[in-house]
């Protein structure tokens, strides 16, 4: 029997913005004193096993995040039913998503910029193939998702 609420973040590689997600979340959940599991996956499998980008890493360590224990893994269906909140990083990972949901898990799958108030964007822009303002941007992006989500998360 479940008896912490599980939150998933994805995007598509699960090598920069979920794995960054899954370390700035973690960190702030454990300073709010909130006993959660939370993991990360890529809907593509194209970096199964990898540590999360050098960029990332490097990016979220100069914030003090730890992403160095994080592998990338490929989002699996029973990862529906064992997480609370399947939260994607954008339309296209949110679209992948809704087409492999089944329907009494449907309202777990959300954007995760959805908790965000501060940054003016739906979605975490995937910084890959960009410079390093795109990874502080992700960072900015992720911190104040995760800000909103620990405050609808302490109200339940």
């Amino acid at each position: 029997m479940k008896t912490r609420t599980a939150i998933l973040f994805v995007c598509m590689g699960n090598i920069c913005r979920s794995p960054t997600a899954e370390g700035v979340f973690r960190a702030r959940a454990d300073a709010a004193g909130l006993q959660l599991e939370i993991d990360s996956a890529g809907t593509h499998a194209y970096h199964i096993g990898n540590a999360p980008d050098a960029r990332s890493t490097r990016h979220a360590a100069a914030r003090g995040y730890d992403l160095s224990s994080q592998r990338a893994r490929q989002f699996a269906a029973d990862d529906f039913e064992r997480f609370d909140y399947v939260l994607a990083m954008d339309h296209d990972n949110l679209a992948i998503l809704q087409r492999a949901c089944p329907p009494q898990h449907r309202h777990k799958v959300k954007l995760f910029m959805e908790y965000a108030s501060r940054s003016g964007s739906d979605i975490v822009p995937d910084p890959y193939y960009g410079g390093a303002n795109g990874f502080d941007m992700v960072l900015d992006y992720v911190e104040d998702a995760a800000d909103g989500l620990i405050a609808v998360l302490r109200k339940d």
